[in-house]
């Protein structure tokens, strides 16, 4: 395999995805501005957006569900519409698929640029660690005060305390970071595999495998391939076909482990294939297509008549139409540095940490009030969105918190976007 060796400023999981390479520089899709054969780099702006969007759809998937009429949510708004309900159906058929195939295409490239160790020592440092520092603001904090109030407003017993069963496991549940733990056990059994692959048949026909694995998985057959894990989970899952459920507690659940593995070593093996974001870009909207196709196909509300298995290839066809469809989208068009985007994308990690106390607030404070549902979704995304950035910006982006969670501090500048810009500068020099 050729060899190469790759320059990544920050994290490029969760944070920015800035790669440099020596060597030949990948052929870049048609009407692309991403790669610059001058300077010998490329920043890849398309996964850049992808990444911190699918952390951002998290936070408007979370404001959406208080308006589910299927209920299940944290806080129950005294409104209720099916749009939130369609709009919840979507996003969560694809958003942490694409967010574990993007953390094993960057966890491929890191490992190769900084060696085993390395790789799982950043890891440690920016995924286990922050599921033990922000759990108590993120999930104890909101569950000891905002859930009961807003039980009490419904003149319902406090959840929290009507569940005389419960076991230790799930008390001490890891609610929406569990993202980060089924992420680092991905990143544990990639390396452990890898290794004993490594010591069996040797690094160069593992690389030649991992290259021929990321070709096919490129391949106008490579979305099937891809969603066969997703179809496994869903089976292993048994019931509510429409996606795929989190892992209550912190032992690993199968049913969601093997399709956000599957879709970490989808994203491992693409990033093995050089031309495989290329072929990608080149059918982006063939994959979309199918991903509007096979949602309305999969639908939840349609008959049930349908066999289980049928069901379940259809929601796990639809969910990776729409990962290889944004793919494609992104790394096609998103070719150019915005700093705007790159902003939010540096940011989107540190929102998703704490945005659920400062959430949920806003829907206690909405939950009763006969206002539309659109302003209340407005008034809440806004005030949060609004927090999380002014303390991103102040309390994170310059500072000790910016180098733990992003791999890097930027220098403190007023204007938000000028900071980027200059940071986008300094980087190409």
């Amino acid at each position: 395999m050729e060899s190469q060796s790759y320059y990544h400023k920050g994290d490029p999981t969760l944070g920015s995805s800035a790669v440099a390479q020596s060597g030949p520089a990948p052929r870049p899709p048609p009407k692309s501005g991403h790669d610059s054969r001058e300077s010998g780099k490329f920043r890849l702006h398309g996964l850049d957006a992808l990444r911190g969007g699918a952390l951002l759809l998290g936070i408007l998937l979370h404001a959406l569900m208080s308006f589910h009429t299927g209920g299940g949510w944290l806080i129950a708004d005294a409104r209720s519409t099916a749009y939130a309900d369609t709009a919840v159906y979507v996003i969560h058929l694809f958003r942490m698929t694409l967010f574990m195939l993007l953390a094993g295409y960057f966890g491929n490239l890191v490992l190769r640029r900084r060696g085993t160790r390395s790789y799982v020592r950043d890891r440690l440092v920016r995924i286990l660690t922050p599921i033990f520092a922000f759990w108590p603001l993120a999930v104890i904090l909101p569950m000891a005060t905002l859930v009961p109030l807003d039980a009490a407003r419904r003149n319902l017993p406090d959840p929290s305390a009507s569940a005389d069963d419960v076991g230790l496991l799930l008390i001490f549940s890891p609610s929406f970071l569990w993202f980060l733990l089924t992420l680092m056990q991905c990143v544990v059994i990639i390396v452990a595999v890898r290794a004993i692959l490594i010591r069996v048949f040797g690094a160069e026909a593992l690389a030649r495998a991992g290259a021929t694995a990321g070709r096919w998985l490129a391949s106008p057959a490579g979305m099937p391939i891809a969603a066969l894990s997703y179809l496994v989970g869903l089976l292993i899952q048994g019931k509510s076909l429409s996606g795929i459920r989190e892992p209550l507690t912190v032992v690993p659940e199968l049913s969601s482990l093997i399709p956000y593995l599957g879709a970490f070593v989808v994203g491992w093996m693409l990033f093995a294939h050089r031309d495989a974001l290329v072929q990608l870009g080149n059918r982006w909207l063939v994959h979309l297509v199918a991903a509007v196709l096979l949602t309305i196909a999969a639908a939840p509300d349609l008959p049930s008549h349908r066999p289980t298995i049928v069901a379940a290839a259809l929601t796990a066809l639809a969910g990776w139409a729409w990962t290889y469809a944004l793919l494609g989208l992104c790394t096609r068009f998103l070719t150019r540095e915005r700093p705007a985007m790159r902003y939010l994308a540096d940011a989107s990690y540190w929102m998703y940490l704490i945005h659920m106390p400062i959430l949920l607030a806003c829907e206690v404070l909405v939950a009763g009030s006969p206002l539309p549902i659109i302003v209340k979704l407005l008034f809440t995304l806004t005030v949060t969105f609004a927090i999380l950035l002014v303390s991103y910006h102040f309390l994170v982006r310059s500072t000790w918190l910016g180098k733990w969670l992003n791999g890097r501090r930027h220098p403190f500048r007023w204007n938000p976007l000028a900071s980027t810009a200059s940071s986008s500068l300094a980087a190409r020099r």
